[in-house]
């Protein structure tokens, strides 16, 4: 048999030659250089890629041309002046091919990252804002999303996915809301671009974040991820956390008495279900006689309609249900989410609903622990304008119980994964800062996220070259049920690890401790969130020397006699209380550690601790629970203070 070659034309032939070699030789760009793109305003900034090792490349931006050539691995990179704020603007690169990128812009330049409170995008907390995503109309916002991806072998170079977008209604949804709320602010400020490359991932502790040289200071962290370079270990547990969790959502279904009629399920509306207890709803079932079981539980309600609302569209609204649910209107499916934290919200279709009697069933699935609804959180069916409450009895009743179900491994939480996947590839791209929020997954570890935050930020500094830009992060919010007495808290001492960081040069922190939820670990308030990391950057990056940044931050403590003086930073026109009233939430103890509730007033620019109950005062806190309800310090501005611990 002939060779292949042979029986090509020869003119075929190097026609074919010429056409793979001009593919290999094309100027390549990474997914950050590209349409609608930020550039940092008048700096030098990077533009970098790839092409055949020695090929020339020129580029020609806002009139200044720039060449340089690939070099032996193929890759290029050339540092060309952004300019004054502005746009949009063109830019070219020709190789053997041309490239021309069109609607860029320069601004200010942030990276947004953490975990899911920063994740968190617009659609999640519109219904706080309605008129947001009608009124986003600003080309001069960019966002870009980075898609999630960890590597523990190599730091990547590209991402793999990605593009920039301006603020619009139809685009807004998508970006993360705490990031637009702090680039609106600055915006409105300074009416200077701003773009946002969001890279965050929920759930993820900071470790997962660091380099591999950061974490050579942590050989636990540094150990677990060295041992998820074997593809075999990594593959190994996906596929045991796959089986696990298959398994177990196979045998609930086989068991679960709502599915053991073929013909006629639990969410059927002619099921008899008057044999079934009653339970009200919002409430955990632990609480009204089940105990903290797993498995699966069905409720049935029966809503009355009037004939207005019958054949209409509407909204099933269900608050937050531990941990999934399955969702029946009429015996039809309308919708189903898999874990706790989403707000349920789903569409009824036109023609579902009828006059007079209808048949809401929730079958809901907890893992482990007690399952439920979330208290405090709305429960509705809206209709044509109107709102139908459906709190109140229920009828419910046990489809199966099951063993725990255990939690799933996440790779992607493990030590450097999302550093060599999300954050190297960005390591050329010029910014103004960071913004941060993160902190949550680590709660269990206060003690070491004291050193490990630091230690990402001083990591992520030299690993951008940039100097010590600005780094903003949010304090932990208020969460969980509020204590009526002092206790330790994970989430407390969390938050003194955070602001403790602040140690660190050009850092900024805002104070979250009011604008949280007790019931909802992504609370809605995002807009406040925003405007107090942007307070930070125009400190830190705008310079603005007589903004009050921050609510009050401790600076000194002393003891005289049986009470504790407190001094303070970032005071403004004064301390406050933001009621009116007395201060609260001041705990205070002696040297047995023991703490008790304290007496607090302000005095000038200080406040003074104390309690009858003691009379040799050692240490004093402010805010340490895990939700500080009624913690009322704040200046003059209406920032409230941090919470601290004067503990060495």
């Amino acid at each position: 048999m002939k060779p292949f070659r042979k029986l090509i034309p020869a003119a075929v032939w190097l026609l074919l030659i010429f056409a793979a070699g001009k593919g290999l030789a094309e100027v390549r760009l990474p997914r950050l250089i590209s349409d609608g793109m930020v550039l940092q305003r008048e700096s030098r900034v990077n533009i970098w890629g790839w092409a055949r090792p020695g090929e020339k490349v020129n580029l020609e931006f806002r009139g200044r041309h720039y060449r340089t050539a690939a070099d032996g691995e193929g890759r290029w990179l050339l540092r060309i002046r952004s300019g004054a704020a502005g746009g949009p603007f063109t830019m070219g690169i020709e190789g053997e091919n041309r490239i021309t990128l069109k609607d860029i812009y320069a601004g200010e330049v942030w990276l947004c990252s953490g975990q899911s409170n920063m994740a968190l995008p617009i659609a999640r907390v519109e219904e706080r804002y309605p008129d947001l995503v009608a009124g986003a109309d600003n080309p001069a916002i960019r966002h870009f999303f980075v898609p999630m991806r960890y590597d523990f072998n190599r730091p990547q170079e590209d991402l793999e996915a990605g593009a920039w977008q301006g603020a619009t209604a139809e685009t807004v949804r998508g970006f993360s809301a705490a990031a637009y709320f702090f680039a609106l602010a600055l915006y409105e400020k300074y009416g200077v671009p701003i773009g946002l490359i969001n890279a965050s991932v929920g759930g993820t502790p900071v470790e997962a974040w660091m380099s591999e040289k950061a974490l050579q200071a942590w050989p636990v962290h540094l150990d677990s991820a060295l041992r998820c370079r074997d593809e075999s270990y990594v593959q190994g547990i996906l596929a045991a956390d796959q089986a696990r969790i298959g398994s177990w959502f196979r045998l609930l279904r086989a068991q679960d008495a709502g599915y053991a009629d073929p013909a006629a399920s639990w969410a059927d509306p002619d099921y008899d279900d008057s044999s079934w207890p009653m339970m009200p709803v919002p409430s955990f079932w632990k609480e009204r006689g089940l105990g903290p079981i797993n498995g699966a539980v069905w409720f049935r309600r029966e809503i009355d309609l009037p004939e207005t609302m019958a054949g209409q569209p509407g909204r099933l609204i269900l608050g937050a249900i531990v941990d999934a649910d399955s969702v029946f209107l009429n015996g039809t499916f309308v919708g189903t989410t898999s874990y706790q934290y989403p707000p349920r919200r789903y569409a009824v279709p036109a023609g579902l609903l009828k006059a007079g009697k209808n048949l809401l069933t929730v079958r809901v699935i907890s893992n482990i622990g007690s399952g439920g609804f979330i208290k405090d959180k709305a429960y509705q069916l809206v209709v044509a304008g109107d709102t139908l409450d459906l709190s109140g009895e229920w009828r419910c009743q046990v489809g199966a119980v099951m063993e725990p179900l255990a939690g799933q491994t996440f790779i992607q939480y493990k030590p450097l994964g999302l550093f060599n996947g999300m954050i190297a590839p960005l390591l050329n791209y010029r910014i103004k800062g960071a913004i941060w929020y993160q902190g949550e997954s680590n709660t269990g570890r206060a003690q070491e996220y004291t050193r490990l935050f630091p230690d990402l930020i001083r990591d992520w500094r030299q690993q951008f070259s940039q100097g010590k830009f600005p780094f903003l992060y949010v304090q932990l919010a208020n969460f969980m049920a509020a204590r009526s007495e002092p206790a330790e808290s994970g989430w407390a001492a969390l938050r003194e690890a955070q602001r403790k960081t602040l140690a660190l040069p050009n850092t900024g922190m805002a104070v979250a401790i009011d604008i949280g939820e007790w019931n909802d670990i992504h609370p809605l308030n995002k807009q406040d969130v925003g405007g107090r990391l942007a307070l930070w950057a125009r400190r830190l990056a705008y310079k603005d020397k007589k903004l009050v940044p921050s609510g009050p931050l401790l600076r000194t403590s002393r003891v005289e006699g049986s009470k504790i003086i407190l001094s303070f930073d970032h005071t403004g026109s004064g301390l406050a209380v933001r009621d009116g009233g007395e201060l609260r939430h001041f705990a205070i103890a002696g040297a047995d550690g023991r703490f008790v509730w304290a007496q607090a007033r302000i005095t000038g620019d200080r406040v003074e601790v104390w309690s009858e109950a003691i009379s040799h005062p050692a240490v004093v806190r402010y805010g340490w629970a895990d939700n500080p309800a009624g913690a009322n310090l704040i200046n003059r501005e209406g920032l409230p203070a941090s919470p601290f611990s004067t503990e060495k």
